[in-house]
């Protein structure tokens, strides 16, 4: 599961850009360069020869340790250079620094990841896409999406899936018409609307060649960052591996079961897996053990049974 490249943004309020990016290089080393850019980036150009980055970004909700503030440096957003399974500790260690610095999340901040896209073919990329739009209700739910955020990163489109259903997309040319929903695709900005979508496709045909995954509140609890990493993770496996995806959505009467046995079939299995498993299923209703849930006769009678014996 944890075979494929990846990379991550986190926004943040509560500290300014400065103490952020020196907070950053405490764990990485190296040295700091301040950039005259647009987003008025600090790169900590690392010991190892990475690149990382804080960034300003315009639609984080400002606050400083009194309260909201119109000060631009206390808008940021963490950026990490091409990382692999053995970062993940990494990310986990400066998301605790952050935090000790007196970094904060709101309901207006989010986290991206960016995934891999150079093994992507046009059956992964319609996979994804029906992956994402089978578990739309579900993932919604269990990942809290504020709806603050709903804008920036909007369920699947049922347009897109008509179209790919419809016309069975044989070549990347023609899922890009599709996703962006024209007879020839020609130039988008980085901005382009498609973008702000769960699955975002537009950083794989006019981006850094990545897929982004966009439903994520952010936190600077380690152990939820690295179980969303651990997520996106799987479902670009399952999109890569799998011959075929249906976006059929099943009606789940017991969500933390349903949830439980995805996860598990997408990789999440045994007990080192078992506190990201919780950190995706908390949110659902049901019972993650018994399958009918814990208001059905059936489990209550199992339970009796177990009680008994």
């Amino acid at each position: 599961m944890l075979t494929k490249r990846f990379g991550i943004e986190i926004e943040l309020t509560g500290i300014t850009k400065d103490t952020a990016a020196n907070t950053v290089k405490g764990i990485v080393g190296g040295r700091l360069q301040h950039t005259r850019d647009s987003y008025n980036t600090i790169k900590i150009n690392a010991t190892d020869g990475r690149t990382w980055k804080i960034m300003n970004d315009a639609s984080i909700r400002k606050q400083d340790r009194w309260g909201n503030t119109d000060n631009r440096d206390y808008s940021v957003e963490f950026v990490s250079p091409i990382l692999t399974a053995t970062d993940i500790d990494t990310v986990q260690e400066i998301v605790r620094a952050l935090r000790a610095a007196g970094g904060k999340t709101n309901s207006s901040c989010g986290i991206h990841i960016h995934l891999d896209g150079a093994d992507h073919t046009v059956q992964s990329l319609k996979n994804f896409i029906n992956i994402i739009a089978s578990k739309n209700d579900l993932l919604y739910k269990a990942l809290q999406i504020k709806p603050d955020r709903i804008r920036w990163c909007k369920k699947m489109d049922q347009r897109l899936i008509d179209e790919i259903q419809k016309k069975k997309p044989k070549t990347m040319q023609e899922i890009k018409d599709i996703w962006y929903n024209e007879r020839n695709a020609g130039y988008h900005s980085h901005y382009d609307q498609t973008r702000y979508h769960f699955l975002n496709l537009h950083s794989y045909f006019e981006g850094n060649h990545t897929v982004e995954l966009r439903g994520f509140n952010s936190t600077l609890h380690a152990g939820k960052v690295k179980a969303y990493i651990l997520l996106a993770l799987a479902l670009n496996k399952q999109a890569l591996i799998q011959k075929k995806a249906s976006s059929k959505k099943s009606q789940e009467e017991n969500e933390k079961f349903a949830m439980r046995v995805y996860l598990n079939r997408i990789g999440f299995i045994g007990p080192e897996y078992k506190n990201y498993r919780d950190h995706l299923i908390k949110h659902l209703d049901g019972s993650a053990a018994w399958r009918y849930g814990i208001d059905d006769p059936r489990y209550k009678k199992n339970k009796k049974k177990e009680e008994q014996q």
